[in-house]
C-alpha cells in the first residue's frame, strides 16, 4: 500500500519581479489538518488560477523525479520534497494508474481527484530551465488535484488508501493527453465523454466542450 512520505506547505514569497508565488513548499512535521480549501498552513498567491475547493490539495508523483533528473541533467531542487509545489509527496501512484473521481483516504481525510494539473510558466521559472512544459505535455507527467470530501488530519507515514474508483475509463493521463497533448488522437466522442464526467471539475469539462 502507498504511504504518505510528506505533506508540504508554502506561503507566497517573491518569485519574479513584483509577482509572488507559493510554489516553494516544504515538509511539515506532525499531524496537519486538511480542510475544504487545502492543507493547514498552505496558501496560494494567485487565487484566480490556483486554490479553491476544486484545487485544494496538489499531488505530484515522486516517481517522476528520476525522469526529471535525467531530463535536466540533475537539479538541486530535486534533492528535496515539494520541488513541483506539491502538497502530497508519495511514490506508487502515477497518472496512468489513477482516475478522475478516484477517492483516497489519507489519514482521516477523504480526498477525490478532481482534475489533472495544467502546467504553467512558473515551473520553468522555478527550475530556471526551458522545455519542461513540453516534456510534461509529451510524458503526461502532470500531477493532479484533489477536492476534499471529508476534512481530517494526516501526517507522514499514514497510508494512502484508494477506497473508490471514479471514472474508470478516464485516467488522469488520458484526460490530460486528450486536452493538452498535440500528438494525442483525440476524437469528438472523447471530448463529449470528458465534457460529461461528473467528477471532473467544471473548468476541465468546459475545456472539452470548447474544443468541440
Amino acid at each position: 500500500m502507498t504511504s504518505l512520505t510528506a505533506l508540504c506547505i508554502g506561503q507566497p514569497t517573491p518569485f519574479r519581479g513584483e509577482e509572488t508565488s507559493a510554489i516553494d513548499k516544504h515538509p511539515v512535521e506532525g499531524r496537519i489538518a486538511i480542510g475544504s480549501l487545502g492543507v493547514a498552513g498552505d496558501a496560494v498567491a494567485d487565487p484566480k488560477h490556483h486554490g479553491g475547493p476544486e484545487m485544494a490539495v496538489h499531488h505530484y508523483p515522486h516517481d517522476h523525479y528520476p525522469m526529471w533528473r535525467d531530463h535536466l541533467g540533475g537539479h538541486d531542487l530535486l534533492a528535496r520534497h515539494g520541488a513541483f509545489g506539491e502538497n502530497v509527496v508519495a511514490t506508487g501512484l502515477t497518472e496512468d494508474g489513477v482516475h478522475i473521481g478516484d477517492r483516497f483516504r489519507i489519514g482521516s481525510a477523504l480526498l477525490e481527484i478532481s482534475q489533472p494539473r495544467q502546467p504553467c510558466w512558473k515551473i520553468e521559472h522555478r527550475f530556471a530551465r526551458k522545455g519542461m512544459i513540453k516534456q510534461i505535455l509529451k510524458t503526461h507527467a502532470c500531477g493532479w488535484y484533489y477536492r476534499v470530501i471529508e476534512e481530517g488530519e494526516a501526517e507522514a507515514g499514514d497510508a494512502i488508501e484508494r477506497v473508490e474508483i471514479g471514472h474508470a475509463e478516464w485516467s488522469v493521463a488520458r484526460v490530460f493527453a486528450a486536452l493538452f497533448d498535440p500528438d494525442d488522437r483525440t476524437t469528438p466522442a472523447d471530448l463529449r465523454a470528458i465534457g460529461s464526467l461528473e467528477r471532473l471539475c467544471p473548468q476541465w469539462r468546459g475545456k472539452a466542450r470548447d474544443l468541440l
